[in-house]
């Protein structure tokens, strides 16, 4: 017996690395020392350009939207979602991107794949101005099944300690600004796919007239990275927090940078649903306040500003592209969040 017969193909896994080599190295940073291939990637920090610098660093997945990268063979796309949403959620606390690692385990290793995944990654990384270090790429047979994979990462920012964002400082009267999402992100997935593939019984090809889409498009949409239109902002010291709406929705998300005292009031009849979710919440017939807790519902990230600056703040976001929405403010209460209006 070898280990090839036991289901792990050594050769692949080295033609894989020759397929992503090159991506690898096109996303090196000039603090990126030494290549891949090593057992540790190395990064130096350069000092002189911080004060105080804190490292900030989150670890995530992509969840069960692989299940429909897996339907649609359609791979290029999730890793891409990974690194957006891992640099969102460091973003909130004011810090930008350093460099990224990822882990990659699939049930059968096939190059094809792995580039097609590392394409992903590395696109992001080249164009938010992070490095690629370095991660795991493994083959496990009898734990995944033999067309299915799973895709981790861990990002790590930098900030200066005294530009650290913790919601701290927010107190009554501070405005929320909504930036649109692009589709699902990576949340919600679970539900949409019952709701989809399940109940509807429609296929990744299917198209949808009232999303204007195939199902396997709308949902493999990109989870949208939002540091080109906060980076100005934080460099005018306009933001006192950000909230990142991922799984738990407004609900949860908003509560976790609200110091004690306050609350969030949203007024619903802000913005239009898009029509995905529409769509989702209807023939799902998902209250209200499941629709809040599971999907961004349009809104993918949240700005929360001193009135005082609300409109340059809105000014730098229009500049940049972005239509912001007032969805609503600060209010005294017990670190959560208060709807007004309709979905």
């Amino acid at each position: 017996m070898d280990y090839r017969s036991a289901g792990v193909d050594i050769d692949a896994a080295h033609r894989a690395k020759n397929k992503i080599r090159e991506l690898v190295r096109g996303t090196f940073r000039p603090e990126t020392l030494g290549d891949i291939g090593s057992f540790g990637g190395l990064f130096r920090l350069d000092k002189d350009r911080y004060r105080d610098p804190v490292l900030v660093a989150s670890a995530d997945g992509v969840g069960t939207k692989l299940k429909v990268a897996f339907a649609a063979n359609r791979h290029d796309t999730v890793g891409y979602d990974l690194v957006s949403h891992c640099i969102n959620d460091i973003l909130v606390q004011g810090a930008r991107p350093l460099f990224f690692l990822d882990y990659l385990a699939l049930g059968k290793l096939v190059p094809e794949v792995v580039e097609a995944v590392v394409s992903g990654l590395a696109r992001a990384c080249c164009e938010f101005g992070l490095t690629l270090l370095g991660g795991e790429t493994a083959e496990m047979p009898g734990f995944y099944p033999a067309d299915e994979y799973d895709l981790a990462g861990t990002i790590v920012g930098v900030v200066e300690r005294d530009r650290l964002i913790d919601g701290s400082e927010l107190e009554p009267g501070d405005q929320l600004l909504g930036l649109s999402s692009t589709g699902l992100h990576t949340n919600g997935y679970s539900l949409a796919r019952k709701i989809f593939f399940e109940q509807e019984n429609l296929t990744a090809e299917s198209r949808v007239e009232e999303i204007g889409a195939k199902v396997g498009d709308a949902l493999l949409e990109t989870h949208r990275c939002y540091l080109p239109l906060i980076d100005p902002l934080l460099e005018k010291g306009l933001v006192k927090a950000l909230a990142h709406i991922t799984g738990g929705g407004l609900t949860d998300n908003i509560p976790r940078v609200l110091p004690k005292g306050t609350a969030a009031r949203i007024d619903l009849d802000q913005w239009s649903i898009p029509p995905l979710f529409r769509y989702l919440q209807r023939k799902g017939d998902i209250a209200e306040a499941e629709m809040l807790r599971t999907f961004n519902v349009g809104i993918g990230m949240i700005v929360m500003v001193s009135p005082g600056d609300l409109e340059t703040t809105k000014s730098l976001l229009a500049d940049a592209g972005e239509k912001p929405v007032a969805i609503g403010e600060i209010v005294e209460g017990e670190c959560e969040v208060v709807y007004g209006g309709t979905l």
